[in-house]
């Protein structure tokens, strides 16, 4: 399979990408640049500045805006981004920023930083705005997802070439026991943001890899989705069926002219549903 350009060069570097089903639209961040772009249904794109670095939004169950993960800690918008507040700080260390993030089935939402090594962490916002640390010891977090149960949590600390699963407890958000779901070969890329599918496919985007790959329910590979663009970072399903693959790229640090579409947004028909994904209870 090989992934189409949906739009022109929109991002430095692209991430998040989010299917909002209320609306029909496709949101993603240009996370160094700080901004939400959301992509409508018929192709047009707007560009909201938020802080001075983002790394996913989510909608809102309860407030009908959405919740983003901020350079340090979290922010609230209202429907349109026309307001933006800020929530609470995780964090302050100024060489840590915040990453990739998710909702779990009970509508907390987590979002993991990144920074030298083993100095980032995983920090869960519960629907009343507090915050807790889940998981230490994180150098690059990035996607996360849970399966269809809630019991099971999969996730990608970078570094580690792993796509890991670990026990979760849904009544008080914390993680057990973790093993290796997946080993990505070195040779492929480097794991980064992910989706999952509603049969339990962990799709997860390669950085370094022009392509994103699928590992089944026993974590082998099973499908490739070629991409124009080296720099690989995230995927996510959307559309009215849930069954087109949204996927950002990025253009950081490449020379001049190296790359003419990385930066763009591309899709990719996966031949499988996305799993339905919970909305953040505040």
């Amino acid at each position: 399979m090989k992934a189409e350009q949906l739009t022109d060069v929109c991002t430095y570097h692209g991430e998040g990408p989010y299917w909002d089903a209320r609306i029909g639209s496709l949101l993603f961040v240009d996370m160094l640049e700080g901004d939400v772009l959301v992509r409508s249904g018929d192709g047009t794109l707007a560009r909201h500045p938020v802080d001075p670095a983002v790394a996913a939004a989510v909608r809102g169950r309860s407030s009908g805006g959405y919740v983003i993960g901020v350079e340090r800690g979290f922010a609230f918008a209202d429907a349109s981004f026309s307001t933006v507040e800020a929530g609470p700080v995780a964090f302050t260390d100024p060489s840590v920023r915040m990453n990739d993030g998710g909702c779990d089935p009970r509508g907390r939402f987590l979002c993991g930083s990144m920074g030298s090594f083993g100095t980032g962490a995983l920090y869960s916002l519960a629907p009343d705005h507090s915050v807790s640390t889940v998981l230490t010891s994180v150098s690059t977090s990035n996607g996360l997802h849970w399966n269809a149960a809630g019991d099971t949590a999969f996730y990608t600390d970078t570094p580690t070439q792993r796509i890991d699963a670990l026990d979760y407890d849904v009544e008080t958000g914390r993680f057990g026991g973790r093993r290796t779901f997946a080993l990505v070969d070195p040779s492929l890329g480097a794991p980064d943001g992910m989706a999952i599918d509603s049969e339990g496919g962990i799709w997860t985007a390669l950085y370094g890899g022009s392509a994103v790959v699928r590992y089944d329910q026993q974590g082998r590979l099973s499908e490739r989705i070629d991409v124009p663009a080296s720099q690989v970072t995230a995927c996510a399903f959307g559309g009215d069926d849930l069954r087109t693959l949204f996927i950002t790229t990025s253009r950081q640090e490449l020379d001049d002219g190296a790359e003419p579409l990385a930066g763009a947004l591309f899709s990719a028909a996966a031949g499988v549903a996305g799993a339905a994904l919970p909305l953040f209870a505040g």
